[in-house]
């Protein structure tokens, strides 16, 4: 009879702590209802490797023809109800998975923010006409960020604080959506489209593709006005992938159209930087981020209600 009295208590406490496991477990939803826009060739199966770069361990997710988001809040007590659309790089080829998506979470989360991982569809399809990027990413992101808007009471999320923060290729992504929430890249799919995808902030970090190639004027879909979110852009002079004119034009027009706006380009940082400790002067800008989403009132948790 005591052996199975302590079997049905040992089992009662493995059933709680997978309950509890699976509460802190981030959740993973797809962002489209049924297939994404446009996806009706077949596709080769998803793959993850891990590659030793510069002394760096970076996985990278490549073959995303099914786009998700992955939800990771931050403690209760410690949640100001800003949440923020993480885009990794990689060239709109690859994600650069914890580089630029996990190890962004671990930092939003530790300053009150709900990090949220777009997985969008790479690589760039072969047809894509050269100089342009990839819709398909775009469309995931403004799906993402309708979704995330229409469930924000549910995950505890202002949907008047809602921001995204892209890398690289994600930086373009991050930009681009940033300043085409006016005109949907898809048609309606269901109410959730109805909801705006505009991003109440965005953090660009070393952003491709915001300039045309050899010229310095905007590409075409960096259509920067004065209902853009405030921006904050960090760049290091001595990127040698991208230029540091991607910053400096995107930075010029969002002063110039009156736009909110905070630039910062650091000696050296190279491209790809992310947010892993160096000992170089780019690994300061999660602070001064930081700082100036406490500035914006981004950080501010909202007054009990009576």
């Amino acid at each position: 009879m005591k052996n199975v009295s302590y079997a049905s208590t040992l089992a009662l406490i493995l059933a709680l702590a997978a309950q509890a496991r699976a509460a802190d477990a981030p959740a993973v939803l797809d962002v489209w209802p049924g297939a994404a826009p446009g996806n009706g060739q077949p596709t080769p199966e998803e793959k993850t490797v891990t590659l030793k770069i510069g002394g760096n361990s970076i996985k990278r997710v490549s073959n995303v023809s099914h786009p998700t988001i992955t939800i990771c809040r931050p403690a209760d007590d410690h949640n100001t109800g800003a949440a923020v659309l993480i885009c990794p790089g990689g060239g709109y080829q690859s994600l650069s998975w914890d580089l630029e998506g996990e190890d962004v979470v671990k930092w939003l989360n530790s300053i009150g923010v709900t990090g949220i991982i777009l997985k969008y569809r790479v690589p760039r399809p072969a047809a894509a006409a050269p100089g342009e990027q990839p819709i398909g990413p775009l469309q995931d992101a403004q799906r993402a960020l309708s979704l995330i808007r229409s469930r924000a009471a549910e995950w505890q999320i202002d949907p008047k604080r809602i921001g995204i923060i892209g890398f690289s290729a994600g930086g373009h992504l991050a930009a681009s959506a940033s300043c085409n929430f006016d005109k949907r890249a898809y048609d309606n799919v269901d109410p959730v489209d109805s909801v705006s995808c505009r991003p109440d902030f965005a953090v660009l970090l070393y952003p491709a593709y915001l300039v045309v190639r050899d010229k310095t004027e905007l590409a075409a879909d960096i259509r920067i006005r004065k209902e853009c979110p405030p921006t904050f852009i960090v760049h290091a002079g001595d990127d040698g992938l991208v230029k540091v004119d991607n910053c400096l034009q995107a930075y010029r027009a969002l002063k110039m159209a009156g736009v909110a706006a905070e630039l910062h380009i650091y000696t050296s940082g190279g491209h790809g930087f992310g947010l892993r400790p160096n000992d170089r002067p780019s690994s300061q800008w999660p602070q001064r981020c930081a700082e100036w989403l406490k500035s914006q009132g981004y950080l501010t948790k909202p007054a009990p209600k009576h």
